[in-house]
């Protein structure tokens, strides 16, 4: 939910990068064919670019996902190395099969005939040219992941010094240290708003930020105040002193309006208990 602007503006720019680059590709090709005085086939050329750019952006939206979902960090990346090189046969394998449809589909309606290429020359030639951009959409992926990390923060749980007693208790830390932008500073329990479960990582929000924290929801909500923070979703933990009103829904859910506007979603399970807990 904090994430939906972030992922907005992400997609633009994808669509904006993809599809300008075959637009400049096709204008490419007809001021290469006006130098060389050759008729310009720029409709073909069109659907040849536009054709591609738009299955790449599909198959994007799929590797954006597993991304996200399997990470490469320095303590993973060699057991998902193997994955990630199967992926880079299926984005060719997807990526040229979906093209090459979606282009007979086109010159068909426009009354005209496509023909790919010989196998196997053409089909390797697309493959070399898919592994590149497999490459660099995997390392852009990723790089966009890690400075949209590093711009918005991570939070950690506070652990226990090497010497000396700790501060406060660490089994029930009434602060995270947050990184930003190579800075730390310590962000109170009592003001996170919510907190979302996301893959291997817990977003809190606090005061319109989203800080990513490297934990299951699970061992999150052992480590909270239990009267504070009501588990209201398998995937959801809300501050009950930001909680303003609960919409009931069909079916035995809820919707809970938080004081920043967001909707946190209550399921049909959760709901009498956290009603339960407001009301004591």
């Amino acid at each position: 939910m904090g994430n939906g602007r972030q992922g907005r503006q992400a997609a633009v720019f994808w669509v904006v990068l993809f599809l300008g680059t075959a637009a400049a590709n096709v204008l490419a090709k007809a001021m290469m064919a006006a130098r060389d005085g050759l008729p310009s086939q720029w409709m073909a050329a069109t659907i040849d670019e536009f054709s591609s750019a738009l299955v790449s952006l599909l198959l994007l939206a799929v590797l954006i996902r597993a991304a996200s979902r399997w990470p490469l960090h320095a303590d993973t990346w060699r057991q998902r190395l193997a994955p990630y090189l199967l992926g880079a046969v299926a984005w060719w394998l997807l990526h040229v099969s979906a093209m090459v449809l979606l282009r007979k589909a086109v010159h068909a309606v426009l009354g005209s005939h496509y023909t790919f290429g010989d196998w196997p020359a053409q089909w390797f030639y697309e493959f070399f040219k898919d592994i590149q951009t497999y490459a660099l959409l995997v390392s852009a992926v990723h790089a966009l992941a890690w400075f949209g990390r590093r711009r918005q923060g991570e939070a950690t749980l506070l652990a226990a010094p090497d010497e000396g007693p700790p501060v406060e208790p660490v089994d029930r830390p009434d602060h995270f240290l947050v990184r930003k932008l190579g800075k730390e500073f310590l962000v109170a329990t009592a003001d996170v708003e919510y907190a979302q479960a996301a893959g291997n990582y817990v977003n809190l929000r606090v005061r319109g930020h989203d800080y990513p924290l490297r934990i299951t929801m699970a061992v999150l909500e052992a480590r909270l105040d239990p009267v504070l923070f009501l588990r209201s979703h398998r995937s959801w933990l809300v501050n009950r002193d930001q909680l303003r009103s609960i919409e009931p829904l069909d079916g035995g859910e809820a919707l809970l309006h938080m004081a920043d506007g967001a909707k946190v979603p209550c399921s049909r399970r959760q709901l009498p208990l956290l009603r339960q807990a407001l009301g004591g």
